[in-house]
């Protein structure tokens, strides 16, 4: 009896980080199963492997003098199965099997709304200017630089190039160029190239509706960038100084009058 208990204690130690590496192999390319709102579930799958895995290595023992880490095998399956599991099929009453997937599914909707989380956090901090999505992209490319995937890496260069340009273009309505100047500037890239949407003759929504999508296209950027393992990014912008209000010339003015440097 103490060899049994001995030997389920060993296994469920060495099966408890064997699971959590499994599990973030199988949720590569989805994003952290550790975040703050995924980590109990994700908590809550790996300590029913291992202890699975315990059981599975206690009985072994006690039934054919098979060793006990026999059992750490067990959690090698959460390596295996669809990712992420398809819920209409889910749903379908198919026996027991199917109860399996469930904890995945719910693990897979807590891991979407830290992956929102993330991303809102991140477009919070460049929704005060137009300038600032631009900036905010350029900022959190310059963080991708492992990317070695080339598919990867150009659709990332293909969202900061349209954002950069579509904020170039908010800039340049605020200029008031005229309706032939704005359509020659929208038709030189392609991402606002002869599309009827971008009208001239109304710069002031087409301003408005260029800036949405250029955050938009930050979200997509941010979200891909997530979901490559690059979840650790600094915010935009580090420094809590850099949003700070200009100020004005007659405020600046009265700086000096008053002796403050």
């Amino acid at each position: 009896m103490p060899g049994l208990v001995l030997g389920g204690v060993i296994t469920f130690a060495v099966s408890l980080p064997l699971a959590c590496l499994m599990l973030r192999w199988r949720c590569r390319g989805t994003g952290p199963p550790f975040g703050p709102r995924a980590r109990y579930r994700a908590g809550l799958i790996v300590v029913v492997t291992a202890s699975a895995a315990a059981v599975v290595g206690v009985l072994c023992l006690a039934g054919g003098h098979v060793p006990a880490y026999i059992g750490i095998l067990v959690p090698g399956g959460l390596a295996l199965g669809r990712l992420p599991p398809r819920r209409d099929q889910e749903m379908l009453p198919r026996g027991w099997p199917a109860l399996l997937t469930v904890p995945f599914s719910r693990l897979y909707d807590r891991m979407g709304e830290d992956l929102q989380d993330w991303c809102d956090t991140r477009i919070e901090a460049a929704r005060g200017r137009p300038q600032w999505i631009a900036d905010a992209a350029q900022y959190y490319w310059n963080q991708l630089g492992r990317v070695t995937n080339q598919r990867a890496r150009a659709d990332l260069d293909r969202w900061l190039q349209s954002i950069t340009h579509k904020i170039a273009m908010v800039k340049l309505v605020d200029l008031e160029p005229g309706p032939r100047r704005l359509r020659a500037s929208l038709d030189v890239h392609p991402a606002t190239q002869l599309s009827r949407k971008y009208r001239e003759d109304d710069p002031a929504r087409t301003a408005a509706r260029l800036e949405a999508e250029a955050l938009n296209e930050l979200h997509l950027f941010l979200a891909y960038a997530y979901r490559l393992g690059y979840h650790d990014m600094l915010i935009y912008p580090y420094r809590p100084s850099a949003h700070r209000p200009v100020i004005s010339l007659p405020e600046r003015r009265d700086v000096h009058k008053s002796g403050y440097t």
